[in-house]
């Protein structure tokens, strides 16, 4: 056993990292697909971005869910978070952004990033995409 993992772990099979007291990060809960492309990936056209507030895209990263249309050096599956009491929804990673609605207490919020205090996600009721302080969340178990 290498890196707490079984030997008959292939590289490929393996995970990229372990969370304590998560073994595993489930996609059941997401609004979004979570179904792998299959086949051989192409760019063809650009990326349709008419639905940018609701859409989980970033230039680094994206909602698993949207493997397959949107090119992105990562992906992440959506960590589910409820809203410890009222807070905010800002369009960006800072308090003076743009505050896009208030979150309610115990609204789930799914979480694809953390940096800086801040995680940037995806509000499960309308699917609306933004940051809120971290500080105001609480992993659902």
């Amino acid at each position: 056993m290498r890196h707490g993992l079984p030997d008959s772990a292939g590289a490929a099979n393996r995970p990229a990292f372990l969370l304590r007291g998560h073994p595993e990060l489930t996609v059941e809960a997401t609004p979004l697909p979570t179904d792998l492309p299959t086949g051989q990936l192409v760019l063809t056209r650009p990326a349709d971005r008419s639905d940018k507030p609701h859409l989980p895209v970033r230039g680094d990263l994206a909602h698993i869910g949207l493997a397959g249309k949107y090119f992105v050096p990562h992906y992440a599956v959506p960590m589910p978070h409820c809203v410890k009491s009222d807070s905010v929804l800002r369009a960006g990673g800072k308090p003076e952004a743009q505050e896009l609605r208030s979150l309610a207490e115990g609204e789930v919020f799914d979480v694809l990033d953390i940096a800086g205090g801040w995680a940037w996600g995806q509000a499960r009721s309308d699917l609306l995409v933004g940051y809120v302080e971290m500080s105001q969340l609480e992993a659902v178990q």
